[in-house]
């Protein structure tokens, strides 16, 4: 089976065990915002950027999750989280921790850190969205699912996560 279908059918299971709802569009890869933007997923739902960050020292992982309209101010973040200097992990970091590829980035791959070292970290303008929409660890599909239950997932899974300004 395709590494990434297998991923796929992973993260579904895991939002069939804990009965969330959730709807799923496939569609051709979406690696970037503007391949997302011009398939306009965005129709459906916010789709947010994902940031696969690391300290200075590779000790610290973060999965920052933050609306597609935003950049995100690092060092800002890394003061607010009392953090050395982030900047985004490298293809090795991203494999190891998450289990994806770049392109594939996700909150759903937090499911594949077996040893939740991955904090994620959602902008707090997400929680007054409806509904979020996220690859399911392949860049083939989007689950849209209500942002409340992306976090309980995430929570369930052991990974520390939380709300943040960004």
């Amino acid at each position: 089976m395709d590494p990434a279908l297998a991923l796929r059918q992973r993260a579904l299971e895991a939002l069939a065990q804990l009965q969330i709802d959730y709807d799923i569009l496939s569609h051709p890869p979406a690696a970037t915002m503007e391949e997302i933007a011009a398939m306009g997923l965005g129709a459906h739902g916010e789709i947010p950027k994902n940031l696969f960050l690391c300290d200075h020292c590779g000790r610290r992982h973060i999965l920052l999750v933050i609306r597609s309209d935003k950049r995100a101010n690092l060092r800002a973040v890394a003061r607010r989280l009392q953090s050395s200097r982030l900047s985004f992990a490298d293809e090795g970091q991203l494999e190891r921790y998450l289990g994806v590829k770049q392109g594939s980035v996700t909150p759903l791959a937090v499911l594949n850190d077996e040893e939740c070292a991955v904090e994620v970290l959602f902008d707090a303008d997400l929680q007054r969205l409806e509904r979020v929409g996220v690859h399911p660890n392949d860049n083939r599909a989007t689950v849209f699912l209500r942002i409340a239950e992306l976090y309980r997932l995430i929570e369930s899974h052991g990974n520390p996560v939380r709300f943040i300004e960004v």
